[in-house]
């Protein structure tokens, strides 16, 4: 078989770092496995010319969300071997579901594979937002003591209102990870969860326009999916109470561009956080890498080293099973059988 894989490249870091599985160098660890086997394996960053120069021969992709190869209708129609595109990690979006699933291509990603590495970066975002941490370590940078400038900004997390949108994998262990901060939780998710579930998180429902209106801080933890793709729109956004923040770890489409920067730079929102944007790679000319009041970074949150070995095992294993032509683990399953069978994509907020 020809597998192939279209990772981000690693460069010089990858070579003394052997953990950093999730980069073309190191290839999820698959090299002399899959050769060993007698496959071919194809590792590449580009993501364009050279991935169409191989997809006609092409039996098995390897994608990630951190480097996205966007499996479009029109790349599934070239690629007639193919059998099979995995995801590592979570988030399988840059590929078209139903496409794949018109040509019965099975779509399976490592669900649960990095939710605990995304749960604890939302929170840091929180607290860089909240803290007003970034202004306060530039200041450091620069040589500078301010701490009346930074004071006038920095609040206490307790007693604010957070508000996660989507309350699956992730959101659950956002939930959990902000109990201890003595906050007051409300959620909305398509799906209510059960009253003893709504208990042990501490969280309570509320439809979106309450959400939005009462809370001092929002988290999006949702799938992209036709629901959710521009969500928060100008309208959205501004119906947002003046002086909040924003945390979006998602996916940078649910979040319009522009009005964004518009919603900060008037000051109707305090801040805005995340590792996510649309494209990826961020073009240097993105106007969220301008805009006031951001905490923004490379989308990294769910490509911590242990994430990545987690995702890594979990690709070898899809690998194995099919080969060996058993079934995937049923929880990774996106696409099967020309079927769309994950809720997170069947659904809006399961993830």
């Amino acid at each position: 078989m020809k597998i192939v894989a279209v990772l981000y490249p690693g460069g010089e870091i990858a070579k003394k770092t052997p953990e950093l599985l999730g980069c073309a160098e190191n290839a999820l660890g698959l090299t002399d496995f899959l050769r060993s086997q007698g496959h071919e394996f194809v590792v590449l960053t580009d993501k364009e010319a050279e991935l169409d120069k191989h997809l006609p021969t092409t039996d098995i992709l390897i994608t990630t969300p951190f480097w996205p190869a966007y499996v479009t209708k029109e790349r599934i129609s070239k690629a007639s071997r193919l059998q099979i595109v995995l995801t590592a990690g979570i988030g399988s979006d840059h590929i078209d579901l139903a496409a794949a699933a018109a040509r019965k291509i099975t779509v399976a990603e490592i669900t649960g594979s990095n939710v605990v590495s995304v749960a604890e970066q939302v929170v840091m975002h929180i607290l860089a937002l909240v803290r007003n941490y970034i202004p306060a370590y530039k200041q450091v940078l620069d040589g500078r003591w301010d701490i009346a400038e930074i004071a006038a900004k920095a609040h206490d997390l307790e007693d604010k209102v957070v508000g996660i949108i989507g309350v699956g994998r992730i959101g659950q262990r956002v939930c959990e990870r902000l109990k201890a901060f003595d906050v007051k939780m409300i959620y909305y998710d398509y799906h209510r969860l059960s009253t003893v579930e709504e208990f042990a998180l501490g969280a309570r429902y509320a439809n979106l326009d309450q959400l939005v209106e009462q809370s001092d801080i929002i988290t999006i933890n949702t799938p992209l999916t036709p629901e959710t793709d521009g969500m928060f729109n100008r309208d959205l956004l501004f119906r947002m109470k003046k002086g909040a923040y924003l945390i979006n770890t998602a996916r940078g489409r649910i979040v319009d561009t522009l009005s964004l920067v518009e919603a900060l730079e008037k000051g109707h929102l305090a801040g805005y956080a995340g590792d996510v944007w649309f494209p990826q790679p961020a073009p240097k000319d993105h106007p969220w890498r301008r805009m006031p009041n951001h905490a923004m970074v490379p989308h990294y949150s769910g490509t911590t080293l242990e994430a990545q070995r987690r995702y890594a095992d979990g690709i070898k294993d899809c690998l194995l099973r099919f080969m060996n032509g058993r079934r995937i683990e049923r929880d990774y399953l996106i696409v099967d059988n020309g079927s769309v069978v994950s809720p997170s994509y069947s659904y809006a907020f399961k993830t």
